[in-house]
């Protein structure tokens, strides 16, 4: 598995890194070409972003290269604020089209932050928000049968309807086994929501979605609770009855992924997924992962679902690194990266690195710090190279505190 930077237009903007944004496909239709949304998402600052991005295909080079575009969408009127762990999901509904806005966490009211709860995160008030794509405009709903904000959910989309599945409430660190049905209708004027909350869903949170055919999905991944992973998949259709859910016979999982606390990953469309899990050892060898790839196939009608679980790579060695601070490269031609002036192409040079051992990183660390950086061995999943390091605005000139001295969870 190689891992290369993708060549942006000129006339893209700049897109951050982000964990945990609302991500949305969108189909091509009339004169709008295939893109994707993202809005929100936490950047490697540790600050939230409240944008919008669409991200589209500019154009195809030679040796696979793509040339992306991205466009940062202006909105305005009731926007939602910057969160992560939401999902946006793109409705139509009477020769119109919308996107849904849904759930997240953020940090605590400015009033209320101080040094102690700095990072500290809550849920977000559960108001939908609808957001028209092409003037920008947002409008902001309250429902009286969403009582709680929630993060970490399934969304999935047909015509007018969205549905809500599963999802984790951080006031009362619960999961609940529901199913939230939410049906907008794009009037004239002011639109007309209608939601039901069925406890008929699922207790699950970070989970892979992949497509196996029209409105028919499989779930895969995720969490049950804080430290269990679920290891069942799921099958879910919908229909203009509702949805239907049906578990299904899940791969044959490797021992690293049986026995890894974390896993991640994402739909590589078409029925397949993306899992990652870090590699275990003592220590645990830094920047290194295990990836996989499981894919479900609908071979017949009336036949269940096929599965299958293969490793792809875990040798990244030729590959950047898996750094969440890494930047894009914008206004480079497909050709460039294949054929620079330097001859080197675009492999990867650890010289080109910063010496961190030379740029002061623990200098201004606090006294009461209790981390030593000649034993520092990663405490956090978060963590790969170096240690995760909050500034604390306390003092003259502030200083560096690691995340562990302040006791701060990873959520």
């Amino acid at each position: 598995l190689k891992l290369r930077p993708i060549s942006f237009s000129n006339s893209s903007c700049y897109l951050p890194p982000l964990r945990c944004p609302a991500v949305a496909h969108f189909e091509p239709s009339d004169n709008r070409p295939e893109c994707y949304l993202i809005h929100g998402g936490r950047t490697p600052n540790n600050e939230l972003s409240p944008s919008l991005y669409m991200l589209s295909v500019d154009s195809r080079g030679c040796n696979r290269k793509v040339t992306l575009q991205c466009q940062e969408k202006e909105l305005i009127g009731e926007t939602p604020s910057a969160r992560y762990g939401h999902t946006i999901s793109v409705i139509h509904s009477r020769g119109k089209t919308a996107c849904v806005l849904f759930g997240g966490r953020s940090y605590m009211p400015p009033t209320e932050r101080t040094t102690e709860n700095w990072n500290s995160v809550v849920d977000c008030p559960p108001q939908v928000f609808l957001i028209d794509l092409e003037f920008g405009c947002c409008t902001a709903h309250t429902l009286p049968e969403l009582t709680d904000g929630q993060s970490f959910h399934v969304a999935l989309a047909r015509e007018d309807c969205v549905y809500f599945l599963g999802g984790h409430i951080l006031n009362s660190d619960y999961r609940p086994p529901r199913l939230i049905r939410l049906r907008v209708e794009l009037l004239l004027g002011r639109p007309v929501m209608t939601c039901n909350v069925l406890q008929e869903g699922l207790a699950i949170t970070s989970a892979i979605i992949t497509p196996i055919g029209c409105h028919e999905y499989i779930i895969i991944g995720g969490y049950q609770s804080e430290t269990q992973k679920r290891m069942e998949c799921t099958y879910v259709g919908i229909d203009d009855v509702g949805v239907h859910m049906e578990p299904r016979d899940p791969p044959q999982w490797t021992s690293e992924i049986s026995h890894s606390r974390i896993w991640f990953g994402g739909s590589l469309g078409k029925g397949s997924a993306l899992v990652a899990v870090p590699s275990e050892g003592n220590p645990a060898p830094p920047e290194a992962y295990h990836f996989y790839q499981v894919s479900f196939q609908q071979e017949r009608e009336g036949e269940e679902t096929t599965q299958g679980c293969s490793q792809e790579s875990n040798d990244l060695e030729d590959s950047a690194p898996l750094e969440d601070s890494e930047e894009l490269y914008f206004g480079r031609e497909p050709h460039e990266l294949e054929y620079s002036s330097d001859g080197d192409g675009d492999t990867y040079n650890e010289e080109d690195e910063e010496d961190e051992s030379q740029t002061g990183y623990w200098i201004k660390c606090c006294l009461t710090c209790q981390l030593d950086p000649n034993t520092w061995e990663p405490y956090y999943s978060t963590e790969l190279t170096r240690p995760a390091m909050i500034f604390c605005s306390t003092g003259e000139g502030g200083h560096w505190v690691h995340a562990r001295c302040m006791e701060l969870s990873e959520s």
